[in-house]
């Protein structure tokens, strides 16, 4: 397999080059910026673009999206919506690669993660240490039932490779996540959301940048 992480302008974002290295279809992950820099990485690795996809539809996630379906051909997959609408459970194939989409809705209704094997994209769902913004009743329900019926259960070996670069590495596991991410050490969503809500205070007292 095929995978990159690619840092890109705006709020520390990252995107990602994912691809088959027989067939060489590739597809390109939340290319929210930088255009040219992310067409630049495809060609270098050789991919030809299958698909662009969209973690979730905040702008700094899919700013670039027309100029790099436009040069590419690719087509558009995104939760509901785009060339290809996606769902929970669906599968995007290149090659021999697949790529499950698992729907994690909390941070947007339309949130997803991305898995490939032993790899999971999962954009504002989940940060190394942190967790995606959310408001403190409905969102916040949907993320902890994103976070615990669907990262939670996969191995402990899952990497995970978030949508920003704002936690304490640019990219965790599953079982590193379980043991030591505050958020998901709460024992109740009751819990959870307190440490939302104080989260400013909590980082302060614990030295986390």
């Amino acid at each position: 397999m095929i995978f990159e992480q690619i840092p890109t302008s705006g709020d520390r974002t990252f995107s990602y080059l994912i691809g088959d290295e027989a067939s060489k279809e590739g597809a390109l992950i939340d290319p929210g910026y930088d255009a040219e820099k992310l067409l630049e990485h495809v060609k270098r690795a050789g991919l030809k673009l299958k698909y662009v996809i969209n973690t979730h539809s905040h702008y700094d996630h899919t700013g670039a999206n027309e100029p790099v379906l436009r040069a590419t051909g690719a087509e558009l997959a995104a939760f509901g919506r785009g060339d290809v609408p996606l769902r929970d459970g669906s599968v995007l194939r290149l090659g021999e690669l697949e790529l499950k989409i698992l729907h994690t809705p909390g941070h947007t209704p339309d949130s997803i993660c991305i898995l490939a094997g032993d790899v999971l994209v999962t954009g504002d769902t989940l940060f190394v240490g942190k967790v995606g913004g959310t408001d403190y009743g409905e969102g916040a329900r949907a993320q902890y039932e994103s976070l615990h019926k669907k990262i939670l259960t996969l191995p402990p070996e899952t990497r995970i490779f978030p949508g920003h670069d704002v936690g304490l590495s640019p990219s965790s596991t599953v079982g590193r996540e379980k043991e030591n991410n505050p958020f998901l050490r709460r024992r109740s969503f009751e819990d959870f959301v307190e440490l939302k809500r104080n989260w400013l205070a909590y980082k302060r007292e614990h030295g986390i940048p």
